[in-house]
């Protein structure tokens, strides 16, 4: 805890809360995550505003000196930042250079090649999935989209037999699996293990992708059975290209920080001496820092180049894949403000002090509260913070497995029931061409199943690890 926290809290740990002092911290948490929907939904205001002004509502109704409530703000958002910022900013750069270098299209042509017939929505969902790992959800739905639309024009395929599957793997991806924005920002607020935490999100994200994408697209295609748009069938980014990079170097070259990283995970529990020479090098080499950053350099070789990128172009594509990112990141370091303000002003405390006498799980307590945020806000990342820096004071005598859950439950509660102020909800129904009621009995009822299906493997894990 900072220096700040202690001081605010300093007469809460001499004495509990009153009840009095519960229900000013509740109407204050109520208060604060009401302004920020008003904000978004209502006034159509920009989520770091919204986090921000929120922020300093909590702060004013749970009775916090204004100075303090600034400071705590501030303090949260630059220690997000300093932790998640660079990640997502390697991120997008190796997802920008699977793109433009054409490393993306090969994986998808080289894999639809191989597939055809009941096999393709199978095909679709591996896809999305190994595509969308470095990858954005938006990028991934631009990039995949065409694809998806060309599948089902080129082999009479149902149009949601085909997208759903996509959709589905990259939506699963973007929810669970780190180094995406939500769980990274999880991960940090309530102290898990990154590598654990992978771990368990894939093998959460299997079964899910699978339930949510393949099996349900059988249902989607007779609810919704619609041709594909002709209008949005724009060009693929490697049709300018004269070559483009190997399919085996190109997917190496995604897998390289996941395989780091689950390695180090491996090592710590093999070896679990802190002083050993092969764990202080995994220590190293399996940060997500390193993981990712040799990711980014790997590909240069592996994919600007194949593609007959010139030095003065991939750093164009550098460029051009940090620019989007702005956005992503003042929201995600906005959200560590208002995780900050929520615990330097009791609230941690005050959750503690409830839950104790409450029979509901931890897990599922986090769940439920990622989805009354996703509701309200439609923002699965705006949903995973407020959720994490609520729930994160449970972490503190959890183990380091139902810790990583912990992370695995928000992120899971953050995707249910995408509806009309959810951005993702508006691009896919564009793409596909869908009417407000067709897209709600596709995408969003893909996205609730992603949430229960992997909500409920969560607690199922957590009675057996």
């Amino acid at each position: 805890m900072t220096r700040l926290s202690a001081e605010m809290l300093a007469a809460d740990t001499a004495e509990p809360i009153t009840s009095a002092g519960h229900a000013q911290l509740g109407i204050a948490v109520l208060a604060g995550i009401a302004v920020i929907v008003l904000l978004i939904t209502r006034f159509k205001l920009h989520a770091f505003l919204a986090l921000t002004i929120g922020s300093l509502a909590l702060g004013a109704f749970a009775g916090a000196p204004l100075d303090k409530v600034i400071t705590s703000f501030t303090t949260g958002l630059g220690a997000t930042v300093a932790s998640v910022g660079v990640l997502i900013a390697l991120g997008a750069i190796l997802g920008r250079m699977l793109a433009d270098s054409g490393g993306a299209d090969q994986i998808v042509d080289t894999i639809l090649a191989k597939a055809g017939g009941r096999s393709m929505p199978w095909a679709m969902v591996l896809i999305a999935s190994v595509i969308g790992l470095p990858l954005f959800f938006e990028v991934g739905v631009v990039l995949l989209i065409p694809v998806v639309l060309m599948v089902a024009k080129r082999g009479n395929y149902s149009l949601m037999r085909i997208g759903i599957p996509a959709l589905a793997g990259l939506s699963v991806m973007h929810g669970l699996v780190p180094p995406h924005p939500g769980p990274l920002v999880a991960i940090d607020a309530v102290g898990a293990n990154l590598g654990v935490t992978l771990a368990l999100g894939v093998l959460v994200a299997i079964p899910t992708v699978v339930i949510a994408g393949p099996v349900f697209s059988r249902f989607a295609a007779r609810w919704v059975d619609v041709p594909a748009p002709e209008r949005m069938l724009p060009q693929r980014p490697s049709e300018e290209l004269e070559k483009r990079p190997g399919f085996g170097a190109t997917l190496a070259t995604i897998l390289l920080p996941v395989v780091l990283m689950l390695t180090k995970a491996l090592v710590d529990i093999v070896v679990d001496d802190p002083t050993h020479t092969v764990q202080r090098v995994f220590d190293v080499i399996g940060s997500p820092l390193i993981a990712l950053l040799a990711a980014v350099l790997v590909g240069i070789f592996t994919l600007g180049r194949p593609a007959g990128f010139s030095k003065e172009r991939i750093s164009g594509v550098v460029e051009t894949g940090l620019a989007p990112i702005a956005g992503i990141l003042l929201i995600v370091g906005a959200g560590g403000g208002f995780k900050q303000t929520l615990i330097d002003s009791g609230v941690g405390r005050m959750v503690l002090d409830i839950s104790k006498d409450w029979s509901i799980p931890a897990l599922l307590l986090a769940w439920l509260i990622a989805v009354a945020i996703r509701l309200a806000t439609g923002s699965a990342t705006v949903a995973t913070i407020s959720a994490a820096g609520l729930v994160a004071p449970l972490a503190a005598d959890m183990s380091t497995t139902h810790t990583a859950l912990l992370v695995l439950a928000i992120g899971s509660g953050s995707l249910f029931f995408s509806h009309v102020n959810d951005a993702g909800f508006w691009l896919t129904k564009e793409y596909f061409g869908l009417s407000v009621g067709q897209n709600i009995k596709t995408w969003s009822v893909m996205e609730t199943i992603i949430s229960v299906v992997a909500g409920g493997l969560v607690l199922l894990l957590s009675l057996v690890l």
